[in-house]
């Protein structure tokens, strides 16, 4: 079920009718969410999300973010994964640089995702072979340093928001609505946050949800705007997932 957190945190964050925050960016190297991941009651794997120091991609000074999700012991078991992403997206934060992901289970599957802005398409390639490029759409994001372009915007009640995002196969509008103003309790601790509920169409990782099923996300009502708590069902079962942890190096 984890793979539904990498694909609900990050469609969270399509945005661009909300007001662009005129101070600097909530976030910085060094920031790490530990997230634990739980199917129906079942304690299913642990996630985290964080940022890595500034690189340089093509010459060009670019953030580095990275989400990995590993099973639990008792799923690994039974079906043992570990996934790892890797996004750059460039030091202004106005659009994607380069996408990796990285999946271990029985087999191992390497996926990159190559942004070319001058002819503006993306790349797929995965084991080496390329598919089609695709057209991107201005400023589109790959679907994890999209996540970290959403919380350089503010937030308000009944917001529609939008931002284009691909992963290399298509590119989409994204779209999401903050639904309002929430106090949650996670993990023994109560957060005021906003609630949203998001849409990527088919960009949506290895574990759907089920037809008509709502995906709610709710997100600290402050300058960071932190994923907290995720709910959704998925083709069998629903999944939760908690934030259990911050750290700042």
């Amino acid at each position: 079920m984890f793979r539904l957190l990498t694909s609900s945190i990050i469609i969270l964050a399509m945005s661009c009718h909300a007001v662009m925050a005129a101070e600097p960016l909530p976030f910085r190297p060094g920031e790490k969410f530990h997230y634990t991941v739980y199917w129906t009651t079942i304690e299913a794997a642990e996630a985290t999300l964080e940022i890595l120091p500034m690189e340089k991609i093509d010459g060009k000074a670019a953030w580095h973010f990275v989400m990995t999700a590993k099973t639990s012991p008792l799923v690994e078991h039974i079906y043992p994964v570990y996934d790892r992403m890797d996004a750059y997206a460039d030091a202004e934060m106005t659009h994607a640089l380069l996408y990796k992901e990285r999946k271990e289970t029985r087999k191992i599957k390497d996926v990159s995702v190559t942004f070319d802005w001058k002819a503006q398409k993306a790349t797929y390639s995965k084991k080496r072979k390329k598919k089609a490029p695709v057209a991107l759409l201005p400023g589109a994001f790959d679907p994890l340093s999209i996540f970290y372009f959403f919380r350089t915007h503010e937030l308000q009640q009944n917001l529609e928001i939008a931002r284009p995002v691909s992963d290399g196969k298509r590119c989409v509008m994204g779209k999401a609505r903050v639904v309002g103003r929430q106090k949650v309790l996670v993990s023994g601790k109560e957060f005021d946050t906003w609630l949203v509920e998001p849409e990527l169409g088919q960009i949506g990782g290895v574990f759907e949800k089920s037809p008509n099923a709502r995906l709610q996300i709710w997100v600290t009502a402050d300058k960071r705007r932190i994923p907290v708590l995720v709910k959704s069902e998925v083709v069998v079962g629903s999944f939760t997932a908690e934030l259990d942890s911050i750290e700042q190096k």
